[in-house]
This record gives C-alpha cells, sequence and structure tokens, in this order.
C-alpha cells in the first residue's frame, strides 16, 4: 500500500470509541455551558469590542460581533451533529480522520493544537497584565523582569506561568472537582458583566451613534469591508464551543447534551458580546477605544473609577476560565493524537487512578508555559484565527459527507436547512480566512507545512491504521 493511499484510509468511530472507554462520562449540559461560555467569554470581551470599533467598524462593532456569533452558531451546529455522531474525543481531529482520511484529520488537529497552545499562552499574558494593574492599584509594583519575556527586555512573564500551573493543579485533581470550580466562576463572571451591562446603559449618549458605520471604514463591496474585518478578527472571541467536542468522549447522554452545550453556549455568549459592545461605544466614542482596557476606560470617562477595580476582577475571572477549559481542551487533544500513534504513545494513556490523560496534560501545560512565560505573542496571536477557520470549513463542509455515511448513527442533533446551510457556513469560513492579514496566512502555511512533514516522517508510520 502506497504512503499516499495510507494517509487517506478513514478511520473508524467504534475504534475511538473503544479507545476513550476508560474515560468517564460525567459531565452534563450545564456543565458544557460552563466550559463553553468559561472560553468564550475570556480575553476577548474585555479587548475586542474597542479595538475593532476604533480600528474597523466604529459603533457598528456590535453589528460585526452579531456576525460573528450568527457563523460561529451555524458551525457550532455543524459540530454539534459531528459530536452526537461520534461521541468521542479529538474534536475536528477526530471527525477529519473518520470523513476526510487521516491526513486531512491530522492537519486538523494540528491547526487546533497550534490554536489552543497559542490562545492559552495568549490569555495567559493578558491575565498577567491584568493582574498587574490590580496590584499596582494597591501599591504594588512589580520589576518589569518578572512581568515580560527576554523578547520584550525581561526574563519570565511570571504571572502568565503561575496562573497555568495554578490552572494545572485544579484540572489534576479530577474532572468533578475541575467542573465545579469552572462554573462557579463562570456565574461570577457573567454577574460583573451584566453589572457593567445594566450599571453602563445609564450612561449611553446617543451622540456617540453617529455616525453608526463610520465612512472612514467603508471599503469593499456595498463598503462593508471594515464591517468584515471586525468580523474575521472577532471569530477569535467566539473560540470555545469547538473545544466543547473535544470532550464528547466524557459526556452523558452525548447524542442530546452535546448539541445543549454548544447551542447553548453561542447563544449565551453572543447576547452578552453584542450588549456590551452596545453599552461600550454607547459610553465613549470609538475613536477613544483602541486601548487594551476599553471598559475599564470607559467607566473612568464617566466617573465611576471605583467600578473599575470590579471590571479588572471579572478580566481575571474570564481569563481563568478560559485557560482552564483551553487547558483541558488542549490536553484532550493531545492525548487523542498519542492514542492513535501520531505522536509517541505515552500521550495516549489514561491514569488509572484519576482516569485523566496526566502525560498529555503535562506536555500541554509545559509548552503553553514556555510559551506564556518567555514569548511574546502579538505577531503570533492571530494565528489563532486561521487555526480555527480551516476547521470550521471542513467540519461545516464535512456535514454534507457525513448524513451520506450509512455506517454512522444520525439520531441524534442535526443540522437544520441541510445541505444548503452547511454549506454556506463552509464558504463563509473560507471567506474570512481570505480576510485574515498576509503574514498571519503565510506564518499559518509554514505550520501546516510542518505538520505535513511530522505526518510523514513519524506519524503514517507509527498510526495505528497502519
Amino acid at each position: 500500500m502506497s504512503i499516499f493511499t495510507r494517509a487517506f484510509r478513514r478511520e473508524s468511530v467504534q475504534n475511538y470509541i473503544n479507545a476513550d472507554s476508560h474515560m468517564t462520562r460525567e459531565l452534563t449540559t450545564r456543565d458544557l455551558i460552563g466550559l463553553g461560555v468559561g472560553t468564550v467569554i475570556g480575553t476577548g470581551i474585555f479587548i475586542l469590542p474597542g479595538h475593532e470599533a476604533a480600528q474597523h467598524a466604529g459603533p457598528a462593532v456590535s453589528v460585526a460581533f452579531l456576525i460573528a456569533a450568527i457563523f460561529s452558531g451555524l458551525s457550532g451546529m455543524a459540530f454539534a451533529e459531528f459530536s452526537s455522531a461520534m461521541p468521542v474525543a479529538g474534536s475536528a481531529y477526530s471527525y477529519g480522520s473518520v470523513i476526510y482520511g487521516e491526513i486531512i484529520g491530522w492537519l486538523l488537529g494540528w491547526s487546533l493544537i497550534l490554536e489552543y497552545f497559542l490562545a492559552v499562552s495568549a490569555i495567559a499574558t493578558g491575565f498577567s497584565a491584568y493582574f498587574g494593574n490590580l496590584l499596582t492599584i494597591f501599591g504594588i509594583h512589580m520589576p518589569k523582569s518578572l512581568m515580560a519575556g527576554p523578547l520584550e527586555g525581561g526574563v519570565v512573564n511570571l504571572f502568565a506561568v503561575l496562573i497555568i500551573l495554578v490552572v494545572t493543579a485544579i484540572l489534576s485533581r479530577g474532572l468533578s472537582t475541575s467542573k465545579k470550580v469552572e462554573n462557579a466562576a463562570v456565574v461570577l463572571k457573567v454577574a460583573i458583566l451584566g453589572l457593567f451591562i445594566i450599571g453602563g446603559s445609564f450612561f449611553i449618549k446617543h451622540t456617540n451613534y453617529v455616525p453608526f458605520y463610520p465612512k472612514e471604514f467603508h471599503s469593499g463591496v456595498f463598503g462593508l469591508n471594515g464591517i468584515w474585518a471586525a468580523t474575521a478578527s472577532i471569530v477569535f472571541a467566539f473560540l470555545g464551543f469547538d473545544t466543547i467536542a473535544a470532550h464528547a468522549a466524557e459526556v452523558k447522554n452525548p447524542q442530546k447534551t452535546m448539541a445543549r452545550g454548544i447551542i447553548g453556549t453561542v447563544l449565551i455568549s453572543a447576547l452578552l458580546y453584542v450588549l456590551f459592545a452596545v453599552v461600550l461605544t454607547g459610553i465613549v466614542n470609538y475613536k477613544k477605544l483602541g486601548v487594551d482596557d476599553p471598559a475599564a476606560f470607559a467607566l473612568q470617562a464617566i466617573h465611576q473609577t471605583q467600578f473599575s477595580v470590579v471590571i479588572i476582577v471579572g478580566a481575571l475571572i474570564g481569563m481563568f476560565t478560559a485557560i482552564l477549559a483551553l487547558v483541558y481542551a488542549s490536553s484532550r487533544l493531545t492525548y487523542s493524537f498519542g492514542r492513535d500513534g501520531l505522536l509517541p504513545k505515552p500521550l495516549g494513556k489514561i491514569s488509572s487512578g484519576s482516569r485523566l490523560p496526566v502525560n498529555a496534560l503535562i506536555v500541554a501545560v509545559v509548552v503553553e508555559s514556555i510559551f506564556a512565560g518567555l514569548i511574546p505573542l502579538n505577531t503570533l496571536a492571530s494565528l489563532i484565527n486561521a487555526g480555527t477557520l480551516l476547521a470550521f470549513t471542513f467540519i461545516n463542509f464535512g456535514i454534507l459527507i457525513l448524513r451520506r455515511r450509512k455506517d454512522l448513527s444520525h439520531d441524534g442533533f442535526k443540522v437544520p436547512g441541510y445541505p444548503v446551510l452547511p454549506f454556506i457556513a463552509g464558504v463563509i469560513s473560507l471567506l474570512l480566512i481570505a480576510k485574515l492579514p498576509v503574514n498571519t496566512l503565510f506564518l499559518f502555511s509554514l505550520w501546516v507545512i510542518a505538520g505535513i512533514v511530522w505526518y510523514a516522517i513519524y506519524g503514517v508510520r507509527n498510526s495505528k491504521l497502519s
């Protein structure tokens, strides 16, 4: 059998189910929504609305969030159908291996692992910056050597590393403890966001909404390039519901629970993002919002400085829950690679005591800690969107193939409007990829090429399919 033929061999869902049988199924709909909202409502809601309003869309940034939410909802339904038909670990990696063949599944997983690792590191770096600001308010000034990596004039970003290690300690105590901590933190975070939305609505100046979509951002077809550029960047904000699919092997009644968890996450997150953007751009003129802490800046502008500490705490909680959910997801994806022999097989081992993929968790945390502690991720952060959108493209188009597979179960959730809606969502994914910066696409291409080389040298020879 040629290497090409072996690369496109398709995995069996039953093999995955058998391999994941040692994992405990105890996650409920509430737990999945906690994980999803914990990831989606992270750094993005405290940074992106201000940046995108100032740079691309003005007050119409709320429309960009709505478009991103609708697109994410369409893609979320595709993930929900896949996870219902294939309740296994690995998310898009496992689905791609079954539908398209192992090489496509590997490249999707390779893209997602970059997404997860960089997202954890980027959010941990953001956590460190916000925590440093909080300490400053209380008169504690940390030396720069412990607040930045060597490429930014420091030694190590200490708090970025520490928050990852704290999250690891929680995850290592087992699934039950992790989900309790995540759910409690998510409730507190949503309450703080609700306080900003409700309280801030009393300080809205309607003149800040005029012009709603400023002419300076008009370009392209129908002048909508500004909104489309904002939407492409905002997709990062909805990173999270796809991570839910990574836990399908640990979910009770996945045929129903997965769809409820994913769709519930998208709806709650969309509502919070849109309302947050509407209130933010109503309090302060969009031209002034190009800062890293727009919510705190807006509160200071209306002389409500005492509440800015509350917003900082809310941001810290938001980033903490996002890091926890993403470390969780990245360890499960790393486990899936080891399970199938595409990475060293010890990564695919489940601990007999904790029922956790301990080796995979350790590797994920080490890589993420190195990135967060030593490397500035301003340039690399945009790669997160590229990996996400590539996975969305293949999963949306994959529904067209999934429905025709007679060997798979179709008793669970199904994407409505088949085949039109999955096709439209796939096309939108491609359009958003085209809107990413050229240097991002170049760097992502290098990552994909590295994945192909690794598969050709190691994966295709050590894969269980071979």
